[in-house]
């Protein structure tokens, strides 16, 4: 398992991604267009500033912190 410290901003944007998302899980099909770009722009963000390989281990962490 890959262990690395994450930036306070990246943690954050992970946290608010979970958030994000389990509000969507939620929401009515015909009201979601918002959460839905949020959620997309959440992931990008993930994408471009987290590895893959420590994608699984930020999610861990951020779990284990909230």
């Amino acid at each position: 398992m890959v262990q690395t410290e994450h930036t306070p901003d990246i943690v954050q944007t992970q946290r608010d991604w979970t958030r994000t998302y389990n509000a969507l899980a939620q929401a009515p099909a015909t009201s979601n267009t918002a959460l839905r770009r949020r959620l997309i722009g959440l992931s990008r963000r993930l994408i471009q500033e987290v590895p893959r390989a420590q994608l699984a281990d930020l999610r861990r962490r951020t779990e284990e912190r909230s």
